[in-house]
């Protein structure tokens, strides 16, 4: 069985690319993270992040160029494939990617919303509002 599941989040934003007749391929880059902790003797082990190559295809590929952005938490699902390429100067690349078959938005589109539109409307340095519900003004 051939079969990934991570929680990460979105490093960059994702690239995508259309190809024959309107279908697309989105690549994404997602970081994991395994928290440090203390060994008994004192000895702290670091957090350790790793970085994954993920590809989505067809109309998955498309809900990630409309939702998905730097920074956004996702839950995927997906196989492990590798190949290899000869890059630019005749060098032999291998490259290990998650095509990505299910995918789950973990960031609550109140913090999307207010993501954006923090964005567009508000200078950078005044990003220390508390988010609120459309509907009734609460924090939550």
């Amino acid at each position: 069985m051939n079969k990934v599941m991570l929680i990460g989040n979105v490093g960059i934003d994702p690239v995508v690319r259309y190809y024959d007749a309107d279908q697309a391929v989105a690549q994404i880059r997602l970081a994991t993270t395994e928290r440090g902790y203390t060994l008994p003797n004192g000895t702290k082990v670091p957090d350790r992040t790793d970085w994954h190559n993920l590809v989505c295809y067809h109309n998955l590929a498309k809900i990630v160029e409309k939702y998905v952005h730097k920074g956004d938490k996702l839950y995927v699902e997906g196989r492990l494939r590798y190949r290899s390429y000869d890059d630019k100067r005749g060098i032999r690349r291998e490259v290990t990617e998650i095509t990505v078959e299910n995918m789950e938005m973990l960031t609550p589109k109140s913090a999307q919303a207010n993501k954006n539109s923090t964005e567009k409307s508000q200078p950078a340095s005044n990003n220390n509002a508390a988010p609120t519900d459309d509907k009734s003004g609460l924090p939550f």
